[in-house]
């Protein structure tokens, strides 16, 4: 975690405003922008370590549910760090909620409002030439962004001297979810339990 930080309404403002800019850039969800999120939330405002943002990330990947959940972590931490960490008490964990509001409706509102109102009119004009072109051209841009997310999360890593267990455990979960049928929720638990026991 990091020190206390102060956040104004305005630093509260451009928080909710900045997630909401995003909301509108994740055609492949929320985890497309987890670069942007990292820039801003680690690199320019210093509001997270590159630890807690790893961290909202892997935890919200391996939970059940959504995996939209990393922003509300991300939110969680930030609020939390505003109100002085878990020692500082009830008010860093009204800080921490506020901080889950701010970014789950940044990240959530315009997109989903977008989404209906894309979708009904999808749905109408389905026929349209212009429209499956459009649909196909989504494709490289969501996989280039997902591309881009791993290539973040990875970077802490990229000593193979050091790393060499994580990155062979990569390409062996790789391989086991292309050529097999084993579900990816045994991996993460199997990858989970050799983090736990220190093979990793």
């Amino acid at each position: 975690m990091t020190d206390p930080i102060v956040l104004s309404s305005m630093d509260w403002l451009d928080l909710f405003l900045h997630f909401s800019l995003l909301s509108m850039l994740s055609i492949g969800g929320a985890i497309t922008c987890a670069p942007d999120m990292h820039r801003y939330l680690v690199d320019e405002k210093q509001w997270l370590t590159d630890a807690s943002f790893s961290s909202s990330i892997a935890l919200a990947q391996s939970a059940p549910g959504p995996n939209v959940l990393f922003v509300a972590l991300m939110g969680w931490q930030v609020g939390l760090n505003a109100g002085g960490g878990f020692a500082a008490g009830e008010q860093a964990w009204w800080l921490g909620l506020w901080g889950i509001l701010i970014t789950m409706t940044g990240i959530l509102l315009p997109s989903s409002v977008l989404t209906y109102v894309t979708t009904r009119w999808a749905h109408e004009n389905r026929d349209l030439l212009s429209l499956r072109a459009f649909k196909s051209g989504m494709a490289p841009i969501v996989i280039g962004l997902l591309v881009s997310t791993g290539w973040l999360l990875s970077a802490s890593h990229n000593n193979m001297a050091t790393d060499w267990k994580l990155w062979l455990l990569t390409a062996l979960s790789a391989l086991a979810v292309m050529r097999t049928s084993v579900h990816l929720l045994w991996l993460i638990v199997a990858g989970g339990i050799l983090g736990a026991a220190g093979l990793l």
